[in-house]
């Protein structure tokens, strides 16, 4: 997990952590699979802070591609990245 700068691996967290980005998102930008964000998420967020996330994403069907439905057709909310 060391060959990521410390900017891509802001960016992976911020990517498993919204609920809209399916983990194949994370592959295809990244090359990490579903089990190896798991484990960078481990690494490098505390305890109690992994639990949760955990907790959040197991059985959440947005963040497998197969599992969304085929309504959901961008990764991030509406309300998200508004322009001023």
């Amino acid at each position: 997990m060391n060959q990521f700068s410390a900017q891509d691996l802001s960016r992976i967290i911020e990517m498993a952590w919204e609920d809209r980005t399916p983990f194949e998102a994370i592959h295809h930008e990244f090359g990490l699979n579903e089990t190896a964000v798991i484990h960078l998420m481990r690494e490098n967020m505390k305890p109690s802070s992994f639990k949760m996330w955990r907790k959040r994403v197991t059985g959440r069907k947005t963040k497998h591609l197969q599992l969304r439905s085929p309504d959901v057709i961008r990764a991030y909310c509406s309300r998200q990245y508004k322009r001023f």
